[in-house]
C-alpha cells in the first residue's frame, strides 16, 4: 500500500510563519440557510486544526446540523452549519469574533500539538484525574474523602464505560479558596484516592494524577478512558449495552484516492462531532475530508482519514481497532438512567452528603457534571439503579425529600433514548440531495467509496 506523506519535513519555525501570515478567518452567515447559521473557517493548514475548531464550537455550546470539512494540502476549509441548544440561528454579532480569538493567531510549537490541544492554561484550581474500574458507591467514596482532607470541589466531571471510571476534578482549599500546591498534602490526596479506587482489588490498573492548572475536562476524559483501554470487548459487561443504542461503524480503504473512508451512523446527540473527532485525533489520524449529517433523530458523519505517516489502515486489526474506539467514544458520553438536576447554595462537603444519599437509596451514578457559578451548585448527575434493576419513582421521591425537593429536580433528557436502528451497510453518498452536497460529491470531495 502506497503512502501519502509530505515531501519536506515540517519544520517549527514555518509553521509558526504560516501561522502568522494566515492566522484563520471565520465567517458567520446568517443568509444562506433558513434553519441555520453558517459559520465558515479557513486558514493555513496544521495537524490539530479541525480537533481545535471543534472544540471552539463544543464550547459555546453550539449544535453541529451539518458540516463539510476539507483540509488536503496547505490550506485548511470548513463550513459548519450550527444552531443554539434551542434549535435556533444565531444572532449574537460577537460569536464571530469569540471563534476568531479562540482559535489565534497563536504561536505554536507543531511538536507541542498532540500535547497542547485543547488544554486550557489556568491556576485557580487544582487538578485531579482519577481512573479505574466503576462500582457502586464510588464516587461517595471519592467525594467522601475528598470532604474528610478539606478540599472543596468547584468543578468535574465523570464518565463511566464499560466497567471503567474516570474523572476529572477541580478543587481549592476549603479554608483559603486558593490552589492546594503543598507537595506533602497533594501526596496525601493522591494516596487516599489511590486506596479508594484499589478497594476492589482493580485487575488494571487504578491511576491518580494531581496538578495545579486546568485541562480541558472532556478532552482529557476522552485521552484517559482511551489510555484506559475502555473499548476493550473482553471486559466483563460489554455486551450490556442495548443493541439500540450501539453506534454503526464501517472503515473501508478506497484505493483509488489512498484514503481510508469511515462511515458512521448513530443516535444524534449533542457533542457527537467533538467525541469522534477527538478519538480519531489521539489515535493519530488525520481527517482530509468529511461530511457530517445530524438534522433529525440519527447522526450520519464520513471521513476520509490516513494516520499520521501518510498511509491508509493497513491491517484488519488495526480496522477493527478504529471500529471499537470510535463505539466507545460514542458510548462514553452516552446517557444512561435518569437525569438529576442539583440546583441550590454551595457548601462543603454537598457532593459528599448528596452522592452518600444516592448510595443508601441503591443508586449508581453513570455520569455526572459539577459547576459552580459564584455561590451557586449546579450539578447534573445520571442515575441507574445499583443492583441493575429499574428506578422506581419511590426511590426518586425518597432522594428527593432527603435532598431537597426544591433544589433537586428530575429532568427529561431528550437524547437519553436511543432510537431503534436498521442494522446493514449504509453510506453517506446516499444522503446527498441538496445543490451545495452535489456540488460538493461532483468534485469528488465527499466521494462515498462504496
Amino acid at each position: 500500500m502506497d503512502c501519502w506523506s509530505p515531501s519536506l519535513a515540517v519544520d517549527d519555525e514555518f509553521q509558526k510563519l504560516a501561522w502568522r501570515v494566515n492566522p484563520p478567518r471565520v465567517t458567520v452567515d446568517n443568509g444562506t440557510s433558513r434553519k441555520a447559521t453558517l459559520i465558515k473557517v479557513d486558514s493555513a493548514n496544521k495537524r490539530g486544526s479541525l480537533l481545535e475548531v471543534v472544540q471552539v464550537l463544543n464550547d459555546l455550546n453550539l449544535i453541529v446540523r451539518r458540516a463539510y470539512i476539507s483540509s488536503d494540502g496547505e490550506w485548511f476549509m470548513d463550513v459548519f452549519h450550527v444552531t443554539d441548544q434551542q434549535g435556533n440561528k444565531l444572532y449574537d454579532d460577537g460569536i464571530a469574533e469569540r471563534i476568531q480569538q479562540s482559535l489565534g493567531p497563536r504561536v505554536r510549537s507543531f511538536r507541542a500539538l498532540r500535547s497542547s490541544v485543547g488544554v486550557q492554561a489556568a491556576s485557580e484550581h487544582t487538578t485531579i484525574e482519577l481512573t479505574g474500574r466503576d462500582r457502586a458507591g464510588l464516587l461517595s467514596e471519592v467525594f467522601a474523602v475528598l470532604a474528610e482532607l478539606k478540599c472543596n470541589v468547584v468543578a468535574g466531571e465523570v464518565w463511566t464505560h464499560n466497567s471503567r471510571m474516570a474523572s476529572v476534578v477541580y478543587i481549592t482549599d476549603e479554608e483559603t479558596g486558593k490552589p492546594i500546591d503543598d507537595p506533602l498534602r497533594l501526596s496525601e490526596i493522591k494516596e487516599f484516592l489511590l486506596n479508594v479506587l484499589k478497594a476492589d482489588k482493580d485487575m488494571r490498573t487504578a491511576n491518580t494524577a494531581v496538578s495545579v492548572g486546568s485541562t480541558h475536562k472532556e478532552r482529557r476524559l476522552h485521552q484517559m478512558m482511551y489510555a484506559d483501554r475502555d473499548y476493550d470487548l473482553h471486559s466483563a459487561d460489554s455486551g450490556s449495552a442495548s443493541d439500540r443504542s450501539k453506534p454503526f461503524v464501517t472503515v473501508e480503504n478506497c484505493a483509488d484516492k489512498g484514503y481510508t473512508v469511515v462511515n458512521l451512523r448513530c443516535p444524534d446527540r449533542p457533542k457527537l462531532l467533538f467525541d469522534t473527532v477527538c478519538t480519531l485525533t489521539d489515535m493519530q489520524y488525520v481527517v482530509y475530508h468529511a461530511t457530517v449529517i445530524a438534522e433529525g433523530p440519527e447522526a450520519y458523519q464520513e471521513y476520509y482519514i490516513r494516520h499520521t505517516d501518510g498511509c491508509p489502515i493497513s491491517s484488519e486489526g488495526e480496522r477493527q481497532r478504529v471500529i471499537h474506539c470510535l463505539e466507545a467514544a460514542i458510548r462514553r458520553r452516552t446517557s444512561e438512567g435518569i437525569r438529576l438536576e442539583l440546583c441550590g447554595d454551595d457548601r462543603a462537603g454537598l457532593l459528599s452528603d448528596v452522592t452518600r444519599i444516592f448510595r443508601e437509596n441503591s443508586l449508581s451514578v453513570t455520569r455526572a457534571e459539577v459547576m459552580t457559578r459564584g455561590s451557586q451548585a449546579v450539578n447534573v448527575f445520571y442515575v441507574t439503579g445499583a443492583s441493575g434493576n429499574p428506578v422506581t419513582s419511590e426511590t426518586i421521591e425518597a432522594v428527593r425529600q432527603e435532598i431537597g425537593l426544591t433544589i433537586l429536580r428530575v429532568e427529561e433528557d431528550m437524547y437519553s433514548k436511543s432510537p431503534p436502528q436498521e442494522s446493514g451497510r449504509f453510506s453517506l453518498g446516499n444522503l446527498f440531495r441538496t445543490r451545495s452536497e452535489k456540488f460538493l460529491y461532483n468534485l469528488g470531495l465527499i466521494k462515498s467509496c462504496s
